[in-house]
């Protein structure tokens, strides 16, 4: 592969998808650059495109933890910033190969249903997820002028994730034979995806054409329980921990189970597998 042709610009270099996903691109023969400017400021932006001449461009920048009280930095960053990225690019007639931006599957809100997938009629119920639909609603406006892709991922996880995400401070408890841990609601279902398999996603997503103009859940289907979480790390710790419910812990706009369809994703870049979660929960834990 050309590196110089398949340049990639990843805004957002220090979160822990990009941690992740630069190297998996970098692995792939892919020339990646990640990118820690400021996106609300388009100087920085439009210095940072001239500089590197990115042939495509992932936004992962923003403001991730649903329950954080900034809820005007929600609206500042994950909607604003990632328009400043499309104005800048259109106002200098830049058209790289493929923008993906990154958006949430908390956009769905409450739907009463198992099994969310795109048809479906967004009804976010947290300020992170109005954000990201603004984002969206506001990105389409631009799918005429510059090949863009929305992705929509559910939950995810992998070592180096925040201890302030649930996965993470499960793992932490067990890593430090705590005998006790409090949690919210414990009938939640969550995909909790591998970061690897998200990585795998979005190369794929990269190169292929037919995702131009498409909003896509980057999901798997699978659902876990997250007491089910619990027993796997039992075993994998090799002690039980004692589990207590904190109402502290309980927001009253808990979307109680999360899980995508991938059909749509599927149909496009093919059927992406990935590690079974104990294997992912015990990287984690031995990490």
């Amino acid at each position: 592969m050309d590196l110089v042709s398949n340049r990639v610009l990843i805004f957002g270099a220090k979160s822990f998808t990009a941690k992740h996903l630069i190297p998996y691109l970098q692995s792939s023969g892919f020339d990646t650059i990640g990118s820690r400017v400021n996106i609300l400021d388009r100087g920085d932006i439009l210095r940072e495109i001239k500089k590197y001449s990115p042939n495509y461009i992932i936004n992962l920048a923003g403001l991730s933890f649903v329950a954080d009280s900034n809820s005007l930095g929600f609206y500042s960053v994950n909607t604003i910033g990632a328009i400043n990225i499309l104005d800048i690019l259109v106002k200098n007639g830049i058209t790289p190969k493929k923008i993906i931006l990154v958006s949430s599957a908390t956009v769905y809100g409450n739907q009463d249903r198992a099994i969310l997938d795109e048809s479906l009629h967004p009804e976010p119920i947290n300020h992170y997820g109005n954000s990201k639909l603004s984002m969206e609603n506001l990105a389409k406006n631009y799918f005429d002028k510059l090949n863009i892709t929305i992705a929509r991922p559910f939950n995810y996880t992998g070592v180096g994730q925040s201890s302030k995400f649930l996965i993470p401070k499960i793992v932490n408890h067990y890593r430090d034979r705590r005998e006790t841990i409090e949690l919210g609601n414990l009938n939640i279902i969550r995909e909790f995806n591998d970061i690897e398999f998200l990585s795998e996603t979005y190369r794929r997503l990269l190169i292929e054409d037919s995702a131009s103009g498409e909003i896509l859940n980057i999901c798997s289907g699978r659902g876990i329980k997250l007491l089910d979480i619990i027993d796997i790390m039992d075993k994998i710790a090799g002690y039980s921990i004692d589990v207590r419910v904190n109402p502290k812990f309980i927001r009253k706009d808990e979307i109680e189970s999360l899980t995508g369809s991938p059909k749509k994703l599927f149909s496009i870049v093919g059927e992406v597998s990935q590690k079974d979660f104990k294997e992912t929960l015990k990287d984690m834990f031995e990490a």
